[in-house]
C-alpha cells in the first residue's frame, strides 16, 4: 500500500481545508494517508475518518497567536528553519509528499528527497495571491525556485494555470484537476438542522466566504446598502470569519443595514444555509475553484458570481449568472435577480464529475 503525505496550513474552515478531508477520507481506502498541518486545532479535523493519521508541527492554532508571532515570527521560523522542520518533521517512509496549498506548505515540502515524488497544488489565481511591494516580489522570486523542486504542478483551474505560467517560467509537468467533492455528504449534512436566523417571506442570500480582502466583502456591504436605500428589501448572510470582520462591523454600521446585512461568523456545517437561501452569492476579487459554488450546485441554488477563475465552476450549471468584476455590475445583477424571484428547478450530473475527478487523481499518484 502507498504512503501518501498530504500538508496544509491548517483543517480550518476553508474551501481548500474541505476538499482536503474529503480527499483523504475517500482515498485511505487504498493508501495509507497522514495530513500534516502546521497548526494544530483545526475545526475540521473531527471529520477526518479514523484511517487517516494527523500530525501537526505546532501544538497551536493559528488563531491562538499574537500578532507579531502571525505577521513576523511564525513566517520567519518556517522561511529560516524549513530544512530542520522537514528533516525533524516532516520526512518519513512516503511514496507521495502533496503540498496542498501554495504558501507556507508548499516551502516546507520543497526539501527534495529523492525516494519520494512530489507534487503542488495550487488552488489561487498567483498572480494576485501575495498583493504588490517588496514582501510580494520577494516570495514570487523565492516561489520560482521552490515550484522547480516538483516534479508536478496541480491547478484546480485552467485560468489559475494560465495567470501562474505568467509569473513563473517552469518545465514542471502540469496538470488542472479541479476541486474534489463528496456529494453525498453535502445534502446529508443539509438536513441535519433547521435555520432560524432567515427572515421569513423576505429575499435570503448567503454567502460563505473568509473575511479577508480576496472576498470583497466591504463592497457588497456597500451594494446591498444601495439597494436597501433603493427599496430593493433583502436580507444578507456572510457565513465565515476572518482578520477583516471588525472592519466590516463598522462597515456596516456606518451604512445602517444592521438589521439586513448579517455577520453569521463560521459554521462548521454552512449547509443548511445555502439550501435555506433564496440565492448563493460569490461576488470576490478573484478565485481558484471555489469549493463552496460546488456544494451550493449539489444543493440546487441559484448562483450569483464575478467574473474570476470561479466562472469554470458553472461550465455546465445553467441556473446562474455572471456579472463583471466591478460594483455597478455586481448592484445590477443583484438587483435583477431579487426583482425577478422565481422558483429553480436545477438538474446536476456532479455524482460522475466527482467520480472523474477521483480517477485523475489516483493516475497522478500511480504514475
Amino acid at each position: 500500500m502507498k504512503k501518501i503525505l498530504f500538508g496544509i496550513t491548517s483543517l480550518t474552515l476553508g474551501g481548500a481545508e474541505r476538499v482536503l478531508v474529503d480527499l483523504a477520507n475517500e482515498l485511505c481506502n487504498q493508501y495509507d494517508i497522514t495530513i500534516a498541518t502546521i497548526y494544530a486545532k483545526g475545526e475540521l479535523e473531527s471529520q477526518l475518518s479514523k484511517k487517516v493519521k494527523l500530525k501537526s508541527f505546532y501544538d497551536k492554532s493559528y488563531s491562538e497567536l499574537s500578532k507579531i508571532q502571525k505577521k513576523w515570527i511564525m513566517p520567519l521560523k518556517i522561511l529560516l528553519g524549513k530544512n530542520r522542520i522537514y528533516q525533524h518533521k516532516i520526512k518519513g517512509d512516503y511514496d507521495v509528499e502533496i503540498a496542498f496549498l501554495e504558501g507556507p506548505i508548499t516551502r516546507l515540502f520543497s526539501i527534495q528527497n529523492k525516494k519520494t515524488k512530489k507534487i503542488a497544488w495550487i488552488h489561487n489565481d498567483i498572480s494576485l495571491v501575495f498583493g504588490k511591494g517588496l514582501k510580494a516580489r520577494l516570495k514570487k522570486q523565492m516561489d520560482q525556485k521552490i515550484y522547480q523542486k516538483y516534479q508536478n504542478l496541480v491547478f484546480v483551474s485552467q485560468d489559475n494555470q494560465d495567470k501562474f505560467e505568467k509569473v513563473y517560467s517552469l518545465k514542471n509537468e502540469k496538470e488542472v484537476i479541479y476541486n474534489y467533492i463528496n456529494a453525498d455528504e453535502v445534502v446529508k449534512k443539509a438536513e441535519e438542522k433547521e435555520v432560524t436566523e432567515f427572515k421569513p417571506n423576505e429575499v435570503n442570500i448567503v454567502t460563505v466566504a473568509r473575511l479577508v480582502k480576496q472576498k470583497a466583502i466591504d463592497r457588497l456591504i456597500e451594494v446591498h446598502s444601495r439597494l436597501m436605500k433603493e427599496g430593493i428589501k433583502h436580507n444578507l448572510y456572510v457565513i465565515g470569519d476572518g482578520p477583516e470582520r471588525e472592519k466590516l462591523e463598522k462597515l456596516i454600521q456606518e451604512n445602517k443595514v444592521e438589521d439586513s446585512f448579517i455577520l453569521l461568523g463560521k459554521k462548521e456545517n454552512p449547509y443548511p444555509y445555502i439550501k435555506g437561501a433564496d440565492y448563493f452569492v460569490l461576488l470576490s476579487y478573484y478565485e481558484g475553484y471555489p469549493m463552496v459554488l460546488l456544494e451550493a450546485q449539489i444543493l440546487k441554488k441559484y448562483v450569483v458570481i464575478t467574473n474570476t477563475a470561479a466562472r469554470e465552476t458553472l461550465q455546465n450549471y445553467k441556473d446562474c449568472m455572471i456579472v463583471e468584476n466591478e460594483k455597478d455590475s455586481i448592484y445590477q445583477g443583484l438587483k435583477d435577480r431579487i426583482q425577478n424571484k422565481k422558483v429553480q428547478k436545477v438538474e446536476t450530473n456532479n455524482q460522475k464529475v466527482q467520480k472523474d475527478i477521483l480517477k485523475q487523481i489516483i493516475n497522478l499518484i500511480e504514475r
